[in-house]
């Protein structure tokens, strides 16, 4: 269900904030903006804070790969929105679509190397299950990541195990892929401050 707070209730800053993005993306707000202009205190700049650095602070990680984390966790959590709006930052950070969409569509053949495949499978797990044990650690070890990028995969799927559900319970608007296009220029250009 929508909730109307996300149309209707921000201050007049956010409103102009709003529309001067629509003039000049032809787009409108993001959802996400929209949510954490509504409440800015109490989740907008905490969430922002940890988003950004988790995304594009520094990490061994590419900001492709962890793009592709969060398009991953999206779409084991169920998100529509945030598995088609990560998908798209992700395939225009590796300008490879074809290695986004083979991933989301199978783990196991994508043409991706296997520190990230083992990560990958770890978040997926984490998000549906919501537990990891020794042995999935020592796998994705095993595999060749490093354990800082463990940890920083790991603050990848914290944020958008937080997100995607976000996003759900406020029933963000799908749109079409001129939406997620602009969107992943956007976040590209800018991060996610």
């Amino acid at each position: 269900m929508r909730l109307a707070i996300l149309d209707h209730g921000h201050s007049l800053g956010a409103r102009l904030l709003f529309a001067f993005i629509r003039r000049v993306s032809g787009q409108p707000a993001p959802e996400i903006l929209k949510l954490v202009r509504y409440r800015p205190d109490f989740l907008g700049a905490p969430m922002k804070k940890v988003v950004h650095e988790a995304m594009r602070g520094s990490s061994p990680w590419s900001v492709a790969d962890r793009e592709l984390m969060a398009a991953v966790v999206a779409q084991t959590a169920g998100s529509d929105f945030c598995t088609k709006a990560h998908s798209a930052v992700a395939s225009r950070a590796y300008s490879d679509d074809a290695r986004v969409r083979a991933t989301l569509e199978d783990l196991e053949t994508a043409p991706i190397e296997e520190p990230l495949r083992a990560t990958l499978r770890m978040l997926a797990k984490l998000t549906r299950e919501h537990v990891v044990d020794q042995e999935d650690m020592r796998s994705v070890l095993a595999a060749g990541a490093s354990r800082q990028q463990v940890e920083d995969a790991l603050a990848v799927g914290f944020a958008f195990n937080m997100i995607a559900r976000l996003a759900d319970a406020f029933g963000f608007f799908v749109g079409g892929p001129e939406v997620f296009a602009t969107g992943a220029k956007f976040l590209l250009a800018r991060g996610y401050r």
